[in-house]
Formats: structure tokens, sequence, C-alpha cells
């Protein structure tokens, strides 16, 4: 059985104490957070499932906290947010648990440092699997086509927190305004500019055509579902990187014909 059924089931043999666990235990009604770290506080060994809750914990419930971090959350906001759930492709019963995550995260006492370090360490730092979160966390604070200083400044926190450089996050934030990871966006529509093409790839037009195979590969490779999946990601959510290999693939495409000609 999926983590997914066992959280619904009641079932919490393989999953986590601390902060993330006490998250899982309010989105799922189950007290998972209650004799699950054994003796002397001892951690199990982490296996696929466990990241996978810890992935889905974090995500929904750091997204309410980056929408409340200018002091309120609107109700605007909050249709954003269930956009984003939209395109990750949740189940009816997911977006459930998404939107209780999601409240808790807009608590004043939402204890950030401590969901961060733990989503760190259930990860074991693998770092495409944390990119998947980050680009999630930019694709909620920019559904509304504006990146907010408090935004921006909470997000650069969650960065420090994961170790992630603050280099990648402008890279990605670029990606994104071309239009990277939005739903509804379709590269190969034909209504996306050459400038926006490279943006999505993270790149200049100036860029060898070595270089540019290069990018192109990595970030197939780094948004590859099934590879995804391997690292962690929930496989219900696996719709968006889905869509992103195939922006990606797009705008390699259109670039690669407007060299050729």
């Amino acid at each position: 059985m999926a983590w997914w059924g066992k959280a619904l089931g009641g079932a919490f043999g393989f999953m986590i104490g601390g902060p993330l666990g006490a998250l899982m235990g309010i989105a799922f009604g189950h007290s998972f957070d209650r004799g699950m770290r054994g003796v002397g506080g001892a951690e199990f060994a982490a296996d696929q499932e466990r990241i996978q809750a810890a992935f889905f914990t974090a995500t929904f419930s750091v997204m309410g906290y980056i929408a409340k971090a200018d002091g309120r959350v609107t109700r605007d906001e909050i249709q954003l947010a269930e956009a984003v759930m939209d395109r990750l492709g949740l189940s009816a019963e997911m977006r459930e648990s998404a939107k209780k995550l999601f409240g808790e995260g807009k608590a004043d006492d939402f204890p950030i440092d401590e969901v961060m370090q733990q989503f760190k360490r259930e990860t074991h730092r693998r770092t495409t699997l944390i990119q998947m979160f980050l680009e999630i966390q930019l694709q909620a604070a920019y559904a509304d086509g504006v990146m907010h200083p408090a935004e921006k400044e909470a997000l650069i926190g969650i960065c420090d927190h994961l170790g992630i450089p603050l280099a990648l996050l402008d890279r990605l934030e670029e990606m994104l305004r071309a239009g990277f990871g939005r739903s509804g966006y379709d590269v190969a529509s034909g209504k996306t500019s050459l400038a926006d093409a490279y943006h999505i790839l993270g790149l200049d037009e100036s860029v060898s055509d070595a270089e540019l195979k290069k990018t192109y590969r990595r970030l197939m490779s780094q948004h590859h579902p099934d590879k995804l999946v391997a690292k962690g990601l929930p496989e219900e959510m696996v719709q968006d990187a889905t869509e992103k290999t195939q922006q990606i693939k797009a705008a390699y495409e259109l670039i690669r014909e407007s060299r050729r000609q």
C-alpha cells in the first residue's frame, strides 16, 4: 500500500515524528506523532514512503507559511494556492489534506525553522527533490504574477535552511516569469517568444550550442517524473513534473529551430 493509503487508513508505522509528524496528524486525523521516534527518540531508517509523506506535508504547510508572509492571507491567495494544487494533479481527498496543511502553515506559531530542518534531514539532502519543493513554493508565491517582497524574503529564508544558493532561487524565478511551471502555459502553442524560451531554460541567448544541449539534458533529468518519484516525490504529484519536461523540451526545440535558421 502506498504512503497515501496508509495515511488515510491510520497505518502510521512508517511515518515520522517531530513537527512534520504533528502536521500529518492534523491533516489526516491520526496521531502520527505519538510513539514513532522509538526508544530514546531514535528515528526510523528512511524509506520511500516516509520521504513522500515528508515532501507532501512540508510542501503544503510551507505554502501556507509563505502566503502569510505579508501578514494576511486573502481569498485570492487561497484560490491561487488551490490552483497550484490543481496543477499538481491532487485528488479530492488529497486536496482536503493539502488545504488543512496550508491552514496550519498560516498559523502565527508555525515552526518554520524546525519544519525545514526536519524536511532537509528526511529528504537526505536530495538536491533534485529539494529543488522541486522550491519550484512549487515559487509557483504558489508567483501564481498572481507578482512576487511580493515579504514572500521573497520568506523564500530566501527557506533557501538558507535548505542550503540552496540564492543564485538558483533567482534563476528559477526568472524561469517562472517566462512561463515555466505555470498552469495552462503551453510553450508548444507557438505563442512563446524566443527570449522566453531561453529564460525557461535559465540561459542567455549568447550560450553556446554545447552548453545549450548540456543544460537541456540536465533540466530534463532533474524533472523526469520517474526519477523524481525514485527520489521521493509522491506519485500523486507527478503531473507538474510531466508538464515541466514538456515545457523544457518545447523551449529547447524552439531555440534549436531558430539556430538552424
